[in-house]
């Protein structure tokens, strides 16, 4: 495993994880996590979801979680997820409003923002004919798209993207590792990508690989 050695965004210590009667996703595991793109990587259905989701503060889980200083425990965990940027496209949360009320939502409480980022990529995405248009009636790729706009244009220090490229056309993922790009090294911003395939389009600061345990 290869991690960042920079100053940590994230830095996760004796984390254990394991669904009942199951073997445990991650036992005692410690880590930290820099700034720039960190590839999540191992085989379909091997954890990197739950894995995720526990970063996210939104998986219970034992250990210790610190993020930009502020540690997920119950006195300061919903400080914790502000900072937090997942990209959770195929919740039905969102599908009663438009592509554009969807990212308002998103952006919340989001003071860094990057208004100017997010309209070039919603030209990159072709989502500009769609943006409001109900989520609900989005293909699977467009509501993708309208979470990973908000998502890179999102000022929160830890950004979430799972398999980010599923259902993109070409045109997209072209525009999505063009913005990787241009964000790999800011000092500010760790983005976690979890993936069942390698990543060389972008430079990685760090890769961890499952299985952990």
């Amino acid at each position: 495993m290869n991690t960042a050695t920079k100053t940590p965004i994230l830095q996760i210590q004796r984390l254990n994880f394991a669904y009942p009667e199951q073997p445990p996703l991650v036992s005692g595991w410690s880590t930290s996590i820099g700034p720039g793109v960190t590839l999540l990587f191992g085989d379909t259905g091997g954890g990197k979801s739950t894995l995720l989701r526990i970063m996210a503060g939104l998986q219970p889980a034992s250990g210790r979680l610190t993020l930009s200083g502020v540690s997920l425990d119950q006195g300061s965990a919903d400080d914790y997820r502000r900072n937090v940027f997942f990209v959770d496209s195929v919740t039905p949360v969102f599908d009663q409003v438009t592509a554009r009320a969807c990212t308002a939502r998103l952006r919340e409480g989001d003071a860094a923002f990057d208004e100017r980022a997010w309209q070039g990529l919603i030209h990159g995405f072709s989502l500009a004919p769609h943006i409001d248009k109900p989520m609900y009636m989005l293909s699977t790729g467009s509501k993708r798209k309208v979470w990973l706009a908000s998502a890179l244009a999102s000022g929160r220090a830890l950004t979430l993207l799972d398999e980010p490229t599923s259902a993109l056309d070409a045109g997209s993922v072209r525009c999505l590792w063009r913005v990787l790009g241009e964000r790999v090294d800011t000092g500010e911003r760790a983005i976690v990508i979890a993936s069942a395939e390698r990543i060389d389009q972008v430079p990685l600061a760090g890769t961890i690989e499952l299985p952990l345990a």
